[in-house]
């Protein structure tokens, strides 16, 4: 009746199989594309507010986190104590810091 011709056996195992560690190469240029664009400068700048908290003293001024000015009154272990204004001072910890106020910067504004 009728008869299938059997096709030829054809094998492309070189061009269809990939190596394994071809496969890798995506994932681990992705690492390197996050490594350099988010991790590498976040540790840069955790590494220079730990580095100005470390630094902190009398009377320099300040910004907290929160947005607040201040002047440093004095500086204990994990504690600064701010004033704020003439009669009122606080006490926050120091990581609480953001940044020294720049004056020449601040002043212009």
């Amino acid at each position: 009746m009728f008869t299938l011709a059997a096709a030829p056996d054809v094998s492309v195992q070189g061009a269809a199989q990939q190596s394994p560690m071809m496969s890798l190469m995506p994932i681990a240029l992705i690492f390197i594309v996050f490594y350099f664009l988010l991790i590498r400068p976040q540790k840069k700048s955790q590494q220079e507010h730990a580095k100005m908290i470390a630094g902190l003293q009398k009377n320099d001024e300040v910004v907290t986190s929160g947005g607040m000015y201040g002047t440093i009154v004095s500086v204990q272990d994990d504690v600064v104590t701010l004033r704020v204004d003439d009669n009122v001072k606080i006490k926050i910890q120091k990581g609480s810091v953001a940044r020294l106020k720049n004056t020449a910067k601040d002043s212009s504004k």
